[in-house]
């Protein structure tokens, strides 16, 4: 299993939790942005910068993530993308998408596009909080134990 982050907008305290994480379960960890990204010393982390570009850190994803395989994204039609190549998408306030919900939450995000699209202000999402960070560690935490238990 890989980890795999959408690094450009990913907040810096969930970068953290992740670069233990991967030091810590000797996990490969992949940041794609389409700028330069600061990342420790370690031969468990990486990054790679993509051209800018509309999506195009997605695309990337997309082509190299394989099934069992981790991504750190709040991209809703990226988690689809991920999901639909029996990965799993995870976002950084720790909510998992999955094949059961990823549907109901795209169907949200097309409504609440087309709401702002035609000049409803929808507000934004709220300001991210410890509790999301607490969320997002403990939901890594159980997804790397699940998956250390049922490859060994």
């Amino acid at each position: 299993m890989q980890i795999w982050v959408d690094a450009d907008a990913c907040p810096g305290v969930i970068k953290e939790i992740l670069y233990r994480a991967a030091t810590r379960h000797a996990l490969m960890l992949t940041l794609v942005a389409n700028q330069w990204l600061r990342v420790p010393p370690s031969p468990w982390i990486r990054s790679i910068q993509v051209p800018q570009g509309f999506d195009v850190a997605d695309k990337h994803i997309v082509e190299q993530v394989v099934a069992g395989d981790l991504v750190i994204t709040a991209d809703i039609p990226l988690a689809a993308f991920v999901i639909e190549k029996h990965a799993f998408a995870l976002n950084p306030r720790g909510e998992f998408y999955s094949a059961e919900n990823i549907r109901q939450v795209l169907d949200m995000r097309n409504f609440m596009d087309a709401l702002r699209g035609s000049g409803v202000e929808t507000g934004g999402p709220p300001a991210f909080s410890a509790t999301d960070r607490q969320n997002f560690a403990n939901q890594l935490d159980r997804f790397i134990a699940r998956q250390r238990t049922t490859t060994v």
